[in-house]
């Protein structure tokens, strides 16, 4: 699979952008578990253009992301036009554009998932984006606005045309939100259409090694997005690809492993803020995700979540490794939500 001249091999696993998640920490740790392909948080176009730092420091890349795409949201053209042109000073892989979040403060600006109840408008600010970049361009979005319009096809046809260099379908409309089943038949309908000629990456309800697979086979997609699926387990990407290669699955993990994988986290995260108690707060998101399926666990989780200092965090987790020594951890039921 190629995006521009970028050769990503075959079945590329891609973290997917997700708002106060995919940051540098977590990136990180993705990659180093076996993620080919790094996102950004998603950005707004409105503050990219109005300079705002703190959307802007969203945008800063490193070495390990390689290869990267800095995701934009919007809803007016010229705002995302010149947004694009922004984001492309940071020298990302490519650019990519957000037709698929589904939260009420996106849609509610007309962005997002909001974009699929007009899909030429779509086309117009996809083919003005690709226009005034150099990178490549591509976009991410959902089958759409409700049971009533799914226009996947339809609006991929339009995406190819307008110029994207791939195209990323999460399998849920934006009614659903994040609840019921991705429709992974109406992603592989897409793929397997003689007029779509572009990459289709196929996302959504992946949550471990036997489903990914089951997904591939079944659409026949170039790549697949891990998006929630990954947080807490950010080692998904390599159980991927060992079950993709040898049909087997790997090793449950014992709580003492991912006790050290948190504090691998951890370290990266005050690195990257270079403030423990911001990095505290941003690992909360976390925090309970890496444990589950552990009996009696409620008392550990809330202290986790109320921590504020580095040292309650780490007394925490002795704690927890003590306890749990030699305790193995279910990921198989892994709950998305």
């Amino acid at each position: 699979m190629k995006i521009g001249s970028i050769d990503l091999g075959e079945m590329p696993l891609f973290l997917a952008p997700m708002e106060d998640v995919t940051y540098k920490s977590f990136r990180y740790m993705c990659k180093k578990y076996g993620a080919d392909v790094m996102y950004t948080e998603f950005v707004s176009s409105e503050a990219l253009i109005r300079d705002i730092q703190k959307t802007k420091q969203k945008m800063t890349l490193f070495d390990f992301d390689r290869p990267v795409a800095i995701q934009i949201y919007g809803h007016d053209i010229d705002s995302m036009v010149e947004a694009a042109k922004v984001a492309e000073e940071s020298q990302p892989d490519w650019i990519d554009i957000n037709y698929g979040c589904p939260m009420k403060k996106i849609v509610k600006k007309g962005a997002g998932a909001c974009m699929l109840r007009d899909p030429e408008l779509m086309q117009q600010m996809t083919a003005a984006i690709v226009k005034a970049v150099n990178l490549p361009v591509t976009a991410k979005t959902r089958l759409g606005w409700d049971d009533n319009n799914k226009i996947i096809l339809e609006v991929a046809e339009r995406l190819q045309d307008a110029g994207v260099s791939a195209l990323a379908i999460h399998g849920r409309t934006r009614s659903q939100l994040y609840t019921g089943e991705a429709d992974w038949s109406l992603i592989g309908a897409v793929k397997n259409s003689p007029r779509i000629q572009i990459p289709i990456i196929g996302n959504g309800d992946i949550n471990g090694p036997e489903k990914a697979k089951a997904f591939m086979d079944q659409s026949g997609v170039d790549g697949v997005m891990i998006g929630r699926g990954s947080i807490g387990r950010p080692w998904i990407f390599n159980e991927i690809k060992h079950f993709m290669k040898t049909g087997e699955l790997l090793p449950q993990l014992t709580v003492p492993e991912v006790v050290q994988k948190v504090r691998d986290h951890m370290k990266i995260a005050i690195e990257s803020k270079d403030n423990v108690l911001s990095s505290i707060l941003m690992m909360r998101r976390h925090f309970a995700r890496y444990f589950p399926s552990l009996e009696n666990f409620r008392e550990h989780r809330i202290r986790l979540l109320q921590a504020n200092t580095l040292e309650a965090v780490h007394d925490e987790l002795n704690l927890i490794e003590k306890l749990y020594e030699g305790v193995l951890i279910d990921y198989s039921n892994m709950s998305l939500k």
